[in-house]
């Protein structure tokens, strides 16, 4: 499981520029797959073999500095709550300001690693000036400027320090079935349409279960964990906020499963917030499921469903190879049929191919269409792989890797997906010199 650290303090002290020098190294290797920087504000990154998820909180404010006043406040809280430990940007061309003394407040009594950054130190000057933030009483501080990278090694020297070990999972080797989605899409409820309802009160005073929870359900002859994102506060608590709340709190959920079954309200609509997730969990290479709750309070055509569905694959081009089932937990429909799917998509993400029986297969289609040349210069495919990781990559190696555009990596990809079934799965491919 990776750690998460989440960067907090006030708008425009530097925490993206911070948060893209720390995320772009490995950004561009991350985000291989064509159209998916969505969301500029959730990557990860890696620092002497640690890796760890990054959040940029300030990523998700909009509004005026009064209405930002509250929101800063809820966001520190939030980050407080969720991540392993917390970075703290100040400025020190403004020094310390009232708002930067009550985010102090705040951390001062957190019992996880918080590290105080003062930024745009590229000075001696300025290195004198910070000393000030002494007074916030966060202990000592790291001066750096993030727009030129000094003192950032430091910094992250201190970070992997003090991030928890990262507890393994692997004791339990049962799959584990995210339920994510934003608030109200009717997640608890498909929850306990699964398991029963007494298994599972849907609470709601705040606080009740913080973290995501583990279930473990066992019935028409599957066993797996339910790892739970539903709605965890009080309705008061998450209106202001609710589109960092889900993705902060889906963020756990879904780097710790294998299979995601993305929640939608059909009322609503594959909106933003839902894409953002589906995003994430197709970046962090995890078995997805479209889950389409309500529809039964949608008014039918006679083909609103296959209408329905080809929006949603509209949108989620060009990863289009994902089960879309439609749902009713109210009236119990078809959420049998969601788990089942869930269950193919294990395994499909678990799938290996002998080497042999792959090339057999792959061979004569490339054979038939080979990559067009390019510059002049022909890439000729010798043989092919699946590569021994945990969800499906593959290797194929080539004369002149550099020379194959992404037309051809899609089109191997589908022919790919024809041939064995990666339903659900993100797949992702390489091209290798042999």
């Amino acid at each position: 499981m990776g750690n998460i650290v989440a960067i907090v303090g006030r708008p425009n002290v530097g925490k993206s520029t911070f948060f893209n020098r720390l995320i772009q190294r490995r950004e561009a290797i991350v985000d291989s797959v064509s159209g998916v920087t969505r969301d500029r504000h959730y990557g990860k990154s890696d620092w002497n073999g640690r890796k760890f998820s990054l959040i940029d909180t300030g990523g998700y404010v909009k509004g005026s500095e009064d209405v930002f006043e509250a929101q800063i406040d809820k966001q520190v809280e939030l980050a407080i709550e969720e991540a392993d430990a917390i970075i703290f940007m100040v400025d020190v061309e403004s020094g310390i300001t009232p708002m930067d003394e009550e985010v102090a407040v705040l951390l001062r009594k957190v019992n996880k690693p918080v590290l105080l950054v003062v930024n745009k130190v590229d000075n001696n000057k300025r290195l004198e000036n910070a000393v000030e933030f002494y007074s916030l009483g966060l202990g000592d501080y790291f001066p750096i400027a993030s727009t030129s990278g000094s003192g950032t090694g430091d910094l992250l020297d201190a970070l992997v320090e003090a991030l928890p070990e990262s507890e393994g999972d692997e004791e339990s080797e049962l799959p584990r079935f995210a339920v994510v989605g934003r608030p109200n899409a009717g997640k608890s409820s498909f929850i306990n349409a699964l398991i029963g309802e007494e298994r599972y009160i849907v609470t709601d005073i705040a606080g009740t279960t913080r973290d995501s929870m583990d279930t473990k359900y066992n019935r028409f002859g599957f066993e797996f964990n339910l790892v739970d994102t539903a709605g965890i506060r009080r309705k008061s608590k998450v209106k202001e906020n609710l589109e960092f709340y889900s993705v902060m709190r889906s963020v756990r959920a879904i780097e710790n499963c294998d299979v995601c079954l993305v929640v939608l309200d059909a009322t609503r609509g594959f909106d933003g917030q839902v894409q953002n997730i589906f995003w994430l969990a197709q970046r962090n290479n995890k078995g997805i499921v479209i889950l389409v709750n309500k529809w039964d309070l949608l008014d039918k055509e006679t083909n609103t469903m296959r209408d329905y569905e080809a929006m949603i694959r509209r949108e989620i081009e060009p990863f289009t190879d994902v089960p879309i089932i439609f749902i009713s937990v109210l009236n119990k429909q078809r959420v049998f049929k969601a788990i089942e799917t869930a269950v193919k998509v294990f395994e499909n993400r678990s799938k290996k191919i002998k080497t042999r029986q792959f090339n057999d297969v792959m061979l004569p289609i490339i054979e038939n269409n080979p990559p067009p040349a390019y510059k002049g210069k022909y890439v000729k495919i010798k043989f092919c792989t699946q590569l021994p990781t945990p969800y499906p990559q593959f290797a194929f190696f080539c004369n002149l890797p550099q020379y194959v555009r992404d037309p051809y990596k899609r089109f191997l990809e589908n022919k790919l997906r024809q041939e064995f079934d990666f339903q659900g799965v993100p797949i992702t491919i390489f091209f290798r010199k042999k």
